[in-house]
């Protein structure tokens, strides 16, 4: 019997044996192959801040929208323009030689008895000023100086004379299109219009600045989370190689190198993970630069300068919540919208009133052997003329 067991267990060391001569040469065939290191790669280190400003600097949406919004300010001074006052010069030159058919006073005898020639010059100037008022009023000031001569022997006074006119014109409407607040509408309107831009534009900025701080963080995150997976992966190989020894030495069974091998597999795994995620946020970060063709060609690989800083600020909730009102774009956009909406309403509604407008008129007129006579003669109040009255 003792013989039969000597040999039993000779048996079963003989073929524990040969199982780790033929598996522990598998197990080694099994080791993880390491990848070859890449060539070396150009690298560019950004921070945050230039990140976020190169961002805003070559973002399209953000040009467009700054655009639109000084196209908004030109919208202002257009409406404003409005209620400027208009100076307008004129001058004209006239001669006309007609045929007279009956005697004129002044110029020919009681009696034809021929056709005669009527030839008169005259040079007139014309001196306008005109403005629309914020209370819905309008004026007119005219001059109009004027030089003519008759050829012949006419018996006029003065030959040439000289004769000018001025005249004051005020319209003042009553119910519609009446007060300050009325006529300055699409003023408003326009500055509403210019708020609200802004707010889109800070709106654009305030979300590029955003996308890219995640973006730049996510990179950090997945550069950090390589360095964990590669940690792993170098304590997984120790562990193996731990486990190796110990299975040749017969201390250790051939299942734990297995398991081993299997945690190196995943550790590489994970590892291979980390360097795609870290690919594929720097692609990301890369698209929000925009950069230009040039520099997309280039095979850059961006480093992250900043690391994570972390700060707490006490804020209670009622006091975040009023900020957020205060400062949120979409909310004051919203409010001009309703302030705008408003406004057109308050016009429609001034609209609806009969036009009922008191109106004006006033004037001097002059004449003189020569212009400085003439104009003593026009403002000296020797010859006016005045009115005034409704219009419905």
């Amino acid at each position: 019997m003792l013989a039969h067991h000597q040999i039993d267990r000779s048996l079963v060391l003989s073929g524990v044996i040969f199982l780790l001569t033929m598996v522990l040469p598998t197990a080694t065939a099994w080791s993880v192959v390491q990848p070859e290191k890449p060539a070396a790669e150009l690298r560019e280190a950004i921070s945050l801040t230039d990140a976020v400003l190169r961002a805003l600097q070559h973002n399209l949406d953000i040009t467009i929208s700054r655009q639109t919004k000084e196209s908004r300010l030109t919208d202002i001074i257009f409406e404003q323009a409005k209620f400027d006052p208009l100076f307008s010069i004129n001058g004209q030159y006239n001669r006309a030689v007609a045929p007279l058919n009956r005697p004129v006073f002044g110029f020919s005898g009681a009696a034809l008895d021929e056709i005669q020639k009527f030839d008169q010059n005259q040079t007139q100037l014309t001196f306008d000023l005109t403005q629309n008022l914020l209370t819905g009023a309008n004026y007119d000031v005219n001059f109009s100086p004027a030089r003519t001569f008759v050829a012949g022997n006419p018996t006029f006074l003065f030959n040439p004379g000289y004769q000018s006119g001025l005249a004051f014109t005020l319209t003042q409407p009553f119910l519609r299109n009446f007060g300050v607040d009325v006529n300055r509408t699409f003023i408003r309107i326009a500055q509403n219009s210019a708020k609200f831009e802004e707010q889109v534009f800070l709106d654009r900025v305030l979300t590029v600045i955003a996308t890219v701080e995640q973006a730049f963080w996510e990179l950090v995150f997945a550069n950090e989370n390589l360095t964990v997976a590669q940690a792993a992966l170098k304590a997984a190989e120790e562990l193996l190689a731990s486990n190796r020894a110990k299975a040749k030495a017969g201390v250790m069974a051939i299942v734990e190198v297995l398991q081993a091998e299997a945690a190196v597999a995943s550790r590489v795994e994970q590892t291979l993970i980390a360097e795609k995620a870290i690919r594929d946020q720097e692609d990301q970060l890369r698209r929000l630069l925009n950069p230009s063709e040039q520099e997309l060609r280039q095979d850059v690989r961006l480093g992250p300068l900043d690391k994570p800083v972390q700060s707490l600020e006490p804020i209670s909730v009622e006091e975040a919540i009023d900020i957020a009102i205060e400062r949120r774009p979409e909310v004051l956009q919203a409010s001009k919208n309703i302030e705008t909406t408003e406004l057109n309403i308050k016009f429609a509604k001034n609209q609806l009133l009969p036009n009922l407008s008191f109106q004006g008129t006033a004037g001097m007129a002059g004449l003189g052997k020569d212009a400085g006579d003439m104009l003593q003669r026009n403002f000296g109040g020797d010859f006016y003329n005045y009115g005034a009255g409704l219009v419905l």
